[in-house]
């Protein structure tokens, strides 16, 4: 199962990995939309999102500490569908559906972001799955 475990990892995180990418090498078309949809800060909060989807899509694929950055990818993902995909202020048939459907595909991604962090914080990753290294085990250095 572990192998499945991580073929799933992978499939899941390329998409951020790739996003991220995707944040540098077209920024300054990314930044007109994000100053179309009215985004305070528009090239530093491209540049910012493109860092932490590309960390959060690593983190994920290589396991380390995989938890945080499935939390970082499901903050993203709701926040970029609440202010870039507003399909409720669309008046545009299209526009509205096509926002729809992104809103959407956004929030289903951070509901699978938020149950990989479920999954790997509870310490199901010591009952049979290796995640690696995650949060947990950093909190745990606190207590001793």
């Amino acid at each position: 199962m572990d192998i499945v475990m991580i073929i799933g990892r992978v499939l899941f995180a390329l998409i951020f990995v790739s996003s991220g990418i995707n944040h540098f090498t077209k920024t300054q078309a990314m930044t007109g939309y994000a100053q179309f949809k009215k985004v305070p800060a528009a090239k530093a909060s491209i540049l910012l999102s493109g860092i932490l989807l590309a960390l959060g899509g690593v983190s994920v694929i290589l396991g380390v500490y995989a938890d945080l950055g499935a939390l970082v990818l499901a903050a993203l993902l709701v926040i970029m569908a609440l202010k870039m995909h507003d399909f409720w202020s669309q008046t545009d048939a299209q526009a509205k559906q096509t926002e729809t459907i992104a809103f959407f595909k956004n929030v289903s991604m951070a509901g699978a972001a938020l149950f990989m962090f479920a999954l790997i914080a509870s310490g199901a990753g010591d009952e049979g799955f290796n995640f690696g290294p995650h949060v947990g085990d950093m909190l745990s250095l606190w207590n001793s």
